[in-house]
């Protein structure tokens, strides 16, 4: 059975380029989502087995949403630009985070560490 992989990108290049690195790895790719209520509306239909942020999205932060996933028990990475490790780690101390750029071979050994783990 493959893993279900929540995507919540903005950035369409990103976005594309991300739920093909994980669908070439062999999961399941919900996404991507430009947005935290699209996101927020997949989750709510379907729990995913794994959640891979950005954090700043088309309609704001994405942390309420990273606290209902949390909440909820699904690993959470954080891939983003523009915020710190230290800063997600204070709020989301389980949450793993991949600085932008990520090489997608970096990407998946994160996503099988956090689904393994």
């Amino acid at each position: 059975m493959s893993h279900k992989i929540l995507v919540a990108e903005d950035e369409l290049i990103v976005a594309f380029d991300l739920c093909e690195t994980v669908a070439e790895a062999g999961f399941e790719v919900e996404g991507p989502h430009t947005g935290i209520s699209d996101a927020m509306l997949a989750f709510q239909k379907e729990k995913p087995d794994l959640a891979i942020l950005d954090i700043q999205l088309d309609d704001g932060i994405v942390y309420p949403l990273a606290q209902k996933l949390a909440d909820e028990d699904v690993p959470i990475i954080f891939h983003s630009g523009r915020h710190t490790r230290e800063e997600v780690k204070a709020r989301f101390p389980q949450a793993k985070t991949l600085a932008k750029p990520c090489p997608p071979a970096a990407m998946i050994k994160a996503v099988n560490q956090v689904l393994h783990a």
